[in-house]
């Protein structure tokens, strides 16, 4: 479960540094670069950190599903991008996508 926590705290470093990244307006601004990288840093060490327990396909499918997910959220809040229903839909696919994984597959850490 440990693990999962990680993955979790590396969710949201990754999902931070890529909020940050539209910011810095392709690295022309230099705490919002700065930030950026150190998320991605923070969540790169800790997904290196992850991968000792769960399988690789399993993590990366989670860590890039919630991705999806949280950033589209933040995006929508924050920055008024809306999302038409073929993007809606292929987000609800990708979720359905991490949740098979994780409820049915035998490939995945329980």
């Amino acid at each position: 479960m440990n693990s999962y926590i990680l993955l979790s705290a590396a969710i949201v470093a990754e999902v931070a540094g890529t909020t940050l990244l539209k910011y810095s307006a392709g690295f022309t601004k230099l705490w919002y670069s700065l930030g950026s990288l150190a998320c991605y840093a923070v969540a790169f060490w800790l997904l290196s950190q992850i991968l000792e327990h769960i399988p690789t396909g399993i993590a990366y499918a989670i860590w890039s599903g919630a991705g999806i997910v949280l950033v589209s959220v933040i995006s929508w809040l924050v920055s008024g991008q809306r999302l038409d229903a073929p993007a809606i839909v292929g987000i609800a696919l990708i979720c359905a996508g991490v949740l098979t994984i994780n409820l049915l597959s035998k490939s995945a850490a329980h």
